[in-house]
Parts: structure tokens; C-alpha cells; sequence
């Protein structure tokens, strides 16, 4: 197994620390992993990319990621970006956060590719109180790729998440997790 992952966002979306909390998850599974952002002196709401690389083999470049197997996105108002659109091939999975409708993101991505949706910020809006949709993202992620057992990646976040967080900011960010990957289309 090879799947490189590039996550777009604005600074503040959590899209580096999702990139990283999925390759965390991995190494419970003997996997290597690759995690690395792409920002220089940005701020907050400023565009940022980030790179996942996992693999049953080691991983001996470390370079961004032309073509990608996934593309997430955390804001929809990026989906006019050329860097958005950089690599997609027919086949690339592309999650969108969003509240539109599959059929209008294709029209506003305007390339062929698997599409998919979740409405990440609502659903950290309603279980956190505030958009952060990093966890939810994930938790979409998840359902799709399905590389791991979701338990397993519920108990490497939930641990992980723990070591920064009291348990009611932990317990909501699983909730929303939960949500995400249940209600992604």
C-alpha cells in the first residue's frame, strides 16, 4: 500500500494537524509515514498546504506531492485555486469540506475526479461550538479510504488528542469524528 495525501486549507483550519493525527494513526499499523507542511510566514486564514505520504515501504524522498491519490480541502472557497487542481487524475479522491452540493462542487472544481463531500464545518460548529473542521475531516477520511480499522483510528486520535486536551475537547472532537464519517457522501 502507497497513498499520498495532499490536505489544502487556511491557516487555523487544523489541516497540518489533521495531516499529522492520520499519520500518527498509521504507525500503530507498522506503516511508514511522511508528514510535513508547506507554509512560509502565513497567518491565520491564510492558504496552506500540508502532505501525508504512507506506505508498507520505507519512504526515501521527501518531497510535495505532484500527484495525488487524495486531495482534501478544507475550505471550499479554495476549489478556484490552480494549486487545487495541480495532478488530479480521473481516479483522485478529493474530499471537500462543504455545504454544497456534490454537482455544484464539480462545477466549481471543473475536473473529472471521485468526489466527495461532508459538511466538516457544521458539524464542528454544532458538537465544539466553534469551525474547526479538522477532526471531522478525518473522520470522512476515514470512511473513505477505510486503511484502518475506525476503531483502531478512534483509540490512536483519542490518545493522541490527550496528551493536549482536557477529556471534554477529546470527547467532542470523537464525536465529531463519529459524525463526519457517517454522514460523508
Amino acid at each position: 500500500m502507497k497513498i499520498e495525501i495532499r490536505w489544502h486549507g487556511r491557516g487555523g483550519m487544523g489541516a497540518k494537524t489533521a495531516a499529522l493525527l492520520l499519520g500518527e494513526a498509521m504507525m500503530y499499523q507498522d506503516k511508514y509515514i511522511q508528514v510535513f507542511p508547506e507554509y512560509g510566514p502565513e497567518r491565520r486564514g491564510a492558504p496552506v498546504v500540508a502532505f501525508t505520504k504512507i506506505s508498507d515501504e520505507e519512504i526515501k524522498g521527501h518531497y510535495g506531492i505532484t500527484s495525488p491519490d487524495v486531495i482534501v480541502i478544507f475550505d471550499d472557497t479554495l476549489l478556484t485555486s490552480p494549486k487545487i487542481r495541480e495532478g488530479i487524475k480521473r481516479d483522485t479522491i478529493v474530499l471537500v469540506n462543504t455545504s454544497l452540493s456534490i454537482e455544484e462542487i464539480k462545477k466549481k472544481l471543473g475536473i473529472e475526479c471521485n468526489l466527495k463531500v461532508v459538511d466538516a464545518s457544521k458539524i464542528s460548529r454544532e458538537i465544539m461550538g466553534k469551525d474547526l473542521p479538522n477532526t471531522p475531516m478525518l473522520g470522512a477520511l476515514m470512511k473513505i479510504l477505510n486503511i484502518l480499522p475506525f476503531e483502531d483510528f478512534l483509540k490512536a486520535v483519542e490518545e493522541r488528542l490527550k496528551t493536549k486536551f482536557r477529556e471534554e475537547i477529546v470527547r467532542k472532537n470523537i464525536e465529531a469524528i463519529k459524525r463526519a464519517y457517517e454522514e460523508v457522501k
